[in-house]
């Protein structure tokens, strides 16, 4: 029966030959998954007996991360806002640079306890609706997608942090199903131009959904669709936050003014221009 130390060893070492670089982490990471270990266990432990049924499942997973499966997937989960949310495959993983998003929501609107009318276009797994929703208690929101398995995701991921009940999720094509005006809506697009999308790194460009990610010939095609979705259904007073990719807030900002809206610019960690901030007003 193999100890738990000598299934890492073997995980670690088939991780690296992989080109994985957190390899030890990661198999750390499987193995506590598979047997129900706590790293703490696994620490105190490690010659500690580790099942056959149980290595073989371990292996299994190994075999599927050294696919480059990314490790989201196989755990079934990632944090997202200091928040755990459910990830599978086909629906796109929640990334931090996302978190800009939700940076740039709490500055527009600093009082918490405001009750706003949030709007998710192109929600996924629901990580935006779910943090801005746990962030301001009193308001609503709106989750919109066209994939029903992003959506069925979205919505056990409402349902675990307990905002089911403040929160409509539909299946749709952008804004255009919608009437009336919400103050915050947020969007992360697909936004990598088509002919870079066979040099993304093997996760993404093997197993996460193209859909999410494919922003046509130069990448903005999603926003000329959302942009007057967003004109439309934005409140007097009201902001957007969209996600963009390296160097596209020159064009976006221009495509934006021919809808009247003004465009600000916030920055991820890494420096990167990361999210517009569309309002309406004088764009001089």
């Amino acid at each position: 029966m193999p100890t738990a130390a000598s299934l890492l060893r073997e995980a670690t070492r088939r991780l690296r030959a992989a080109g994985i670089e957190a390899a030890r982490a990661e198999a750390r990471l499987l193995l506590c998954r598979v047997t129900g270990w706590s790293r703490e266990r696994l620490l105190a432990e490690p010659e500690a007996a580790v099942p056959e049924p149980e290595a073989a499942r371990f292996r299994a997973r190994l075999a599927e991360r050294e696919a480059r499966t990314p490790i989201a997937y196989l755990l079934g989960e990632r944090e997202f806002w200091s928040l755990p949310l459910v990830v599978r495959p086909g629906v796109l993983i929640p990334r931090p640079e996302t978190e800009t998003l939700v940076q740039a929501a709490l500055e527009a609107f600093p009082e918490r306890a405001a009750a706003l009318r949030l709007l998710d276009l192109g929600t996924g797994s629901g990580c935006l609706l779910v943090a801005l929703l746990h962030e301001y208690p009193a308001a609503i929101g709106v989750g919109v997608d066209r994939s029903p398995e992003a959506l069925a995701v979205a919505a056990v991921n409402l349902a675990r942090h307990g905002l089911g009940a403040r929160a409509l999720l539909l299946c749709g094509d952008w804004g255009r199903a919608l009437e009336g005006r919400f103050d915050l809506i947020v969007a992360n697009p697909p936004y990598v131009a088509r002919g870079e999308l066979a040099g993304l790194e093997p996760e993404v460009a093997r197993h996460e959904p193209r859909i999410a990610l494919d922003g046509g010939p130069d990448g903005l095609e999603a926003y000329r669709a959302l942009l007057p979705d967003v004109a439309r259904l934005l409140a007097p007073g009201g902001v957007a936050c969209l996600e963009i990719g390296r160097g596209q807030e020159g064009p976006l900002a221009a495509l934006a003014a021919g809808h009247r809206l003004a465009a600000s610019q916030r920055t991820d960690l890494a420096g990167i221009v990361r999210c517009l901030v569309l309002r309406r007003g004088s764009l001089g």
